[in-house]
């Protein structure tokens, strides 16, 4: 499908300041827990209520959607093995400051909305496991007082260390193979129903196809996390070399243990069952192994939603602190702490922001879907940059994805944006919200800017 180049001349690539220590191993464990936790684990049964029993078909369709656009990220991050994601490759091919601001900001704001998904997923997972009935608003408060305690550590300046990385990937995996051990033991011992793997169950009369649509717009979520991976180049060994590989296989790894997760649960919990709830992954536990410790599973979910929430918190509040000392942003958003050394104004600012979306703005569904919704239109945009970029040579060999993935990329990824999907109204409203605070602060931004350079 794609033609990665020969090794590269390093030599020719860009120098960096930062130390490259990241070999392909512990870039794919990057890439693998980066892409799991939240969406497997919390919107699982969202995705069958759409479709049934099928429940496993959106999610390689949301596979098939994100390796054709990280074949356009592969050829963008192996030509300009530089931090800065989204918003460089827009920068570099439009070269319009409101269009790389924008996309800057919807990247932050998806892993402002990301993480309050993680929020409301680790609220009721603690719910479900310790038992604890806390009122009508309990999983509320519960979230707000999670993504308080993340917001404390993202203050106290603890990073994404690798060490963390590996050790948190591996909870995340153990619980994914729990499901997928606990359903084919079933499955061998003639327990649950495999016939439902090949059932639809349309949601209302919305019919096959566009029942399937919606869940794809809902497990896409699942899948976002690799293009977080473009922001480790300036500290990956021969990063023109290795990425290709390495990304796609852990795209390829990540594919194959959501399809074995959704069979086995659907196996062993109905559609109508998995839909009920912010918990599918633990009736699964209970249905297929009543005798597992119910609150292990529930740590151990709870642990997967936790590092998704965190990397978020930390990638938005970084984001919006370098987009304020490129003077993109009021420089009041780069404010550093004396003592900690980390951007507390910035996390400030995302922490209310996440605030907000968990008291006003409905549960994981409506959460997971913005999130997916804002990175579907980021997503359009690097594939279109991709080409925009073909007449921009560079001084080393790179990845080169054959011409008409780009295009595919692109209109898939905007099919997938439109109301035509079964999207909910709430997700295009949450989205215009986000993006509209950003649109404030480019204006406000570029008046300060404006009144400096008249002073000056």
């Amino acid at each position: 499908m794609t033609t990665p180049v020969t090794k590269p001349d390093d030599s020719a690539e860009p120098k960096t300041e930062l130390n490259r220590m990241i070999g392909p191993g512990l870039l794919l464990l990057f890439i693998v827990g980066d892409i799991l936790g939240t969406g497997i684990y919390a919107l699982t049964g969202q995705v069958a209520a759409e479709v049934g029993g099928v429940v496993w078909l959106p999610f390689l369709i949301a596979f098939a959607v994100a390796l054709v656009t990280a074949c356009s990220y592969l050829e963008l991050v192996t030509k300009y093995p530089q931090a800065a994601g989204a918003a460089l490759y827009t920068h570099k091919a439009f070269g319009v400051h409101f269009i790389t601001f924008i996309v800057a900001f919807a990247v932050m704001s998806s892993g402002i909305t990301s993480a309050s998904t993680a929020s409301r997923a680790f609220a009721s997972n603690f719910t479900a496991a310790t038992g604890f009935d806390f009122g009508a608003y309990g999983v509320t408060g519960v979230a707000l007082f999670f993504i308080a305690a993340v917001a404390l550590i993202n203050f106290r300046g603890v990073g994404e260390s690798v060490k963390m990385n590996v050790l948190l990937t591996v909870v995340e995996l153990t619980g994914l193979f729990i499901i997928i051990g606990i359903g084919f033991w079933a499955i061998g011992n003639g327990q649950g129903d495999v016939s439902r793997v090949w059932t639809f169950e349309p949601a209302g009369d919305h019919g096959v196809i566009w029942s399937v649509v919606a869940a794809t717009t809902l497990a896409f979520f699942a899948m976002v996390g690799f293009e977080d991976s473009v922001n480790m180049a300036e500290e990956c060994k021969q990063p023109s070399r290795i990425f290709p590989k390495v990304l796609l296989g852990g795209l390829i790894i990540t594919g194959v243990i959501y399809i074995l997760v959704a069979i086995s649960a659907i196996t062993l919990v109905s559609a109508a069952d998995l839909g009920e709830g912010e918990t599918p992954l633990l009736k699964v536990v209970q249905a297929g192994a009543p005798n597992f410790p119910i609150s292990i599973f529930g740590v151990i979910t709870m642990f997967a939603v936790a590092n998704s929430a965190l990397i978020n918190m930390m990638m938005a509040s970084r984001l919006i602190y370098g987009m304020s000392r490129e003077g993109v942003l009021p420089a009041s958003l780069g404010k550093v702490h004396k003592s900690r050394r980390t951007p507390y104004v910035a996390i400030g600012f995302t922490t209310l922001l996440a605030i907000g979306l968990i008291t006003f703005a409905g549960g994981v569904k409506e959460l997971g879907g913005t999130t997916a919704l804002l990175l579907l239109g980021v997503f359009a945009l690097v594939n279109v940059a991709v080409l925009v970029l073909r007449k921009d040579t560079v001084g080393h060999k790179h990845f080169r994805t054959p011409t008409f993935l780009p295009v595919i990329g692109a209109a898939s990824c905007l099919f997938l944006v439109g109301p035509w999907t079964g999207r909910e109204p709430v997700q295009y409203t949450i989205a215009a919200i986000l993006l509209a605070i950003g649109v404030v602060l480019w204006f406000a931004t570029v008046r300060f800017m404006k009144a400096q350079a008249q002073t000056a």
